[in-house]
Order: C-alpha cells, then structure tokens, then sequence
C-alpha cells in the first residue's frame, strides 16, 4: 500500500472542519504511507509541544487514538511519532505521559491483513513497551536518562551511595526493554520500521552512556561500602557485563544497514581481574576466606577498570556530540535555504512605482525631509512683524469689488461685517474675478480693510468706526456681530444716508 488513503484524506478534512491544526498534522503524520513520518510534520509537532497555549493531553490522546487503527502502519508511525516528541519535544510532553497510569496497550496487537502485518505486528509490540518503560523510568526518577547532564560533575557520577543503587537498575529496566527490541538487519526493510531503529538507536547511546558513568561511580565506591550494599552492587556489576554484550551486537546491526562507522561508539571491556577483585571484597565481609589481597593491588585494579569504562563513556559522548553538531547543522542549512527563498519570492515581486503626478511620488528617488505644517500651531513672529501663514484671510482682496473714481469716504462693509473706510483698490487684471453686489444689496459697495500688521486677527472679530472723512452729521453705527440680518439692515441705511447728503 502506497500513498495517502481515502481514509486518511476524510480524517484529515474532518479535522480541517472542525479547526484542530494538532489532530489534523498528527493524522497526516500517521497516515497509511509506508514510510516514516514526514519532518515537516514532526517539526510541526515538536513546535506545538513547545507552545503552552497547546493542550498537550489533546495531543497526547490523538496519538493514542491513531494507535487503535487496524493496519500496522498507522500505529507503528504513531508510536515512532510519539518516540520523536519524547526525544525532542518539550518536557512537558514526556511529564504528561509519566502522569498516565496507562499509556499503549499493545501487547495484543495483530495485523492479519497480510505477511508484513504478522512480521511487523511483533516489533509493534516490542516498541510499544520500550515506549511504556521509558515513561516509566521518568516517573522513578523524574528526568531522562538520555538527557541527563554527563561527565564528572553530572547526575550519574554524583549521586550518593543509596541513591546510585536505587537508580541503576531502573536504567538496567529501560535498557532491557530497547535491546528486547531484537531486530536483525534483514529485518529492516521498509521506512516505518527502520525509522523506529535509528530512534532506538540513537537512544542506546545516550542511555548506555549514562549507564556507563552509574557503574564507574558504584565502582569507586564499591570498597567503601557495607556488606549489603556490596551484595546488590555486584549484582548490579554483573548485569551490567552482561547489558554490555547485547549493546554491541545492537551497535553492529546498525553497522550492518548503514550507519556510518564514526557514528558507532567502541566499546571497552573492564578487565575480568576487576569482577575477581570485587567478589573476593564481598566474601571478605561475609566471613568466608579468601586469598591475601593488598590494598595496592585492589586499587590498581579498580584504577584500569574505570578507565576502561571511562574510555567507553568518552567514545558514546563523542558520537552523541557528534550527533548533535550534526543536527545543529542541518538546522543552519535548512533555515538558510528558507532565507534564500524568501529573497528570491521578494525580488519576484512587482515594484510599485509612482508617476510624476502621484501624491507620493519623490523626485530623483530623495525623500522630502521638510517639516511638516502644523495647522494649529501659533503663527511666528519675526522682526516684530505677524506673518500670518494661512491663505484665509488672502480671499478678501479677492473679492474685493472695483470702485469708482468719483465713490465717496462712505464706511462700507467688510467680508466680515466690520465698517472701514474704503481705501482705492489696486488694479485687477481683465481675467481677474469680478463680484457684482448690487444684484445681492441693490446698490454698488466697495470695501476691503488691508490687514492691521499689529492685529494678529486681522480685524476678524475687531468693529472699525468711520474714519475722519465722515460727512458731518452722521451718527456711528454700532455693530452687531451676532446677527447677520441686522448687520445687512443697517449697511442699507447708510448708503441710502450717504446718497441723500450727496444729493443736497
């Protein structure tokens, strides 16, 4: 079977219906393909362990539910896809799944359709409870033996006497459910399978690292220790030889479907006079009689076999480093390639340039750098003189209507219902606007008052009386701003005044 299902599609567009991005990415992670999980996916998912608006339990179920499907492939993908989140998602993915009391129940899982059902069923089951055990041995000792800190000053080789004794065997535990794994290299022939090996693969190291430096610190504390506390340590020691020899067969199955050799760690094995030494220290405590020993020859013995360990730890921290730069490297790659698309999407992209004529348009490719007119700021000053900088107060000379040579010293009406007396207006163009006021007032009115250089306002709220030219006789009148019907009353009146005196 090849290619994405019908299945798969309908489950994938019923999560697109109801807006789960997780349920959705996590079908298309787990589909009936044979082949690994496909990255872009598992990126995805890493990404939203990593987000705490996430609900890591939905995301949790979902696996488990693609765990209940029928056919081999989508459970044995959705096991290694929650293999991948254990190892490089957020901690809070694995802290969830060491809160379940139950996590795959696959003991039982049989896929009849076909000949690669049967055969893959059975490394189904094996993976499902390496998975179980791993949750498990982060429950006991709450962090992950394959992220532990390492080294001399890291967890494994500073723990206490009490502590080490408890906490190895539970490494042993976890260890004995990966080896159990028991896959031969002719075994590994299709994408699903062989991407769950290069997980456990890669968690052997790592975990048989940390296993490493716990036997080194059990060593070097073995002679100081009571008789009971001897007793369980060699037993854990002999374990420990025998673990020994399962991982190197493992590591020559990788060897064996390509891995490269530098990935491989060397394995040292401890001199067999150390397990001599340590069970004679035992008998000794018990009572039994042995042959002398010097305290010399104990510690010369004890001393070759942790550096024989040592060497070992050395040469799986190495690979996993090496790993790791690996990774780091293919992430610098990656992001690199994304950068290098952007661009060239960018530079794909149409210019849109402005015309000589657009508002936006700049000239010789410069950006005008002037201030901007605040249209609400005080206008300056500047000699002593006021500037005004509006435009406003220019439409009165514009419509300032002509006057006659022979027009008397009448007070006339200004644009802004102010008296003035009338001064000779220059003269307009032949183009120049000309506003006819007797069709509006029914005789001729000139009149402009030139703006008062001390008169910030202009004479805009400021009444002018009729200057020294005023016929004899004739009363002020007085102003009134409020009322624009009153004002045009009273301009009648006075240049019916001024034609009657004309007149006599």
């Amino acid at each position: 079977m090849s290619g994405q299902s019908i299945t798969d599609r309908i489950t994938a567009a019923q999560h697109s219906v109801t807006g789960s991005a997780v349920s959705k990415t996590v079908c298309k992670a787990t589909t009936h393909e044979v082949m690994g999980p496909k990255k872009k996916h598992l990126d995805y998912l890493i990404h939203c362990t990593n987000e705490m608006n996430v609900n890591i339990p939905q995301l949790a179920d979902s696996l488990f539910e693609r765990t209940t499907n029928t056919s081999w492939v989508v459970v044995f993908k959705s096991l290694i896809t929650t293999h991948h989140l254990m190892v490089y998602g957020n901690e809070r993915f694995v802290q969830y799944l060491a809160s379940r009391n139950t996590l795959f129940n696959l003991s039982n899982f049989l896929d009849k359709s076909g000949l690669q059902g049967y055969d893959m069923s059975t490394f189904i089951r094996r993976y499902s409870r390496y998975l179980n055990e791993k949750a498990v041995s982060y429950r006991q000792v709450a962090f992950d033996f394959t992220k532990v800190k390492r080294g001399v000053d890291g967890v494994m080789r500073t723990m206490n006497t009490e502590k080490l004794l408890k906490t190895i065997p539970i490494i042993q535990n976890q260890m004995d459910a990966l080896l159990d794994f028991n896959v031969n290299a002719n075994e590994l022939t299709n994408g699903v399978i062989n991407a769950a090996f290069m997980l456990l693969f890669k968690d052997s190291i790592r975990l048989f690292a940390a296993y490493n430096e716990g036997i080194i610190n059990l060593l070097e504390k073995y002679f100081d220790m009571k008789k009971t506390q001897c007793k369980e340590g060699l037993d854990i020691y002999k374990k420990f030889l025998t673990r020994m020899t399962r991982i190197s067969e493992f590591l020559k199955v990788a060897e064996q479907v390509g891995i490269d050799r530098g990935d491989i760690p060397d394995l040292s094995q401890a001199p067999s006079s150390l397990l001599e030494a340590l069970e004679q220290h035992l008998a000794s405590l018990e009572g039994k009689k042995v042959k002398d020993s010097t305290a010399a020859s104990r510690a010369s013995t004890l001393s070759n076999a942790v550096s024989s360990l040592a060497s070992t730890g050395m040469s799986f921290t190495k690979v996993d480093e090496r790993e790791k730069q690996a990774a780091l490297e293919e992430e610098q790659a990656r992001l690199k390639a994304l950068k290098e698309q952007r661009l060239k999407e960018l530079s794909k992209r149409p210019s849109f340039a402005t015309t000589d004529t657009s508002p936006i348009s700049t000239t010789g490719g410069t950006i005008s750098t002037a201030p901007a007119i605040d249209l609400f700021s005080t206008p300056s000053c500047s000699n002593g003189a006021v500037k005004m900088e509006s435009d406003l107060f220019d439409l009165q000379s514009t419509f300032q209507p002509s006057m006659q040579s022979g027009s008397s010293g009448l007070p006339v009406a200004t644009a802004w219902a102010g008296y003035s007396t009338p001064q000779a207006p220059p003269q307009q163009s032949a183009g120049g606007l000309q506003v006819d006021f007797e069709s509006v007032f029914g005789a001729k009115a000139t009149g402009s008052n030139s703006l008062n250089s001390d008169d910030i306002t202009g004479g805009i709220l400021k009444p002018t009386l009729a200057g020294s030219n005023q016929p004899p006789g004739q009363l002020p009148e007085k102003l009134v701003s409020d009322d624009l019907d009153s004002s045009l009353a009273n301009l009648v009146g006075n240049l019916g005044i001024g034609n009657g005196t004309m007149k006599k």
